[in-house]
């Protein structure tokens, strides 16, 4: 497994135990706004920060899409 899939993984965990879900729901709510892949792709920056900064990026940008109707 890759060092960004574990990270992925990781993330997606402690996000999902922060907004008191599960991981699955996490992953079907950023897959049904299309960020899934935008978010693993930011492992280079969301690895090296805060926890917290990427939770808040990741709320913004779900903000963005659900504004948007998407």
């Amino acid at each position: 497994m890759s060092k960004e899939t574990q990270f992925f993984i990781y993330l997606i965990e402690r996000y999902a135990e922060k907004k008191g879900s599960t991981a699955n729901q996490v992953l079907h709510e950023w897959d049904k706004l299309e960020l899934t892949d935008f978010i693993y792709d930011m492992y280079e920056i969301y690895h090296v920060e805060r926890l917290q900064n990427a939770f808040d990026d990741i709320d913004e940008l779900m903000l963005e899409k659900q504004a948007c109707g998407k």
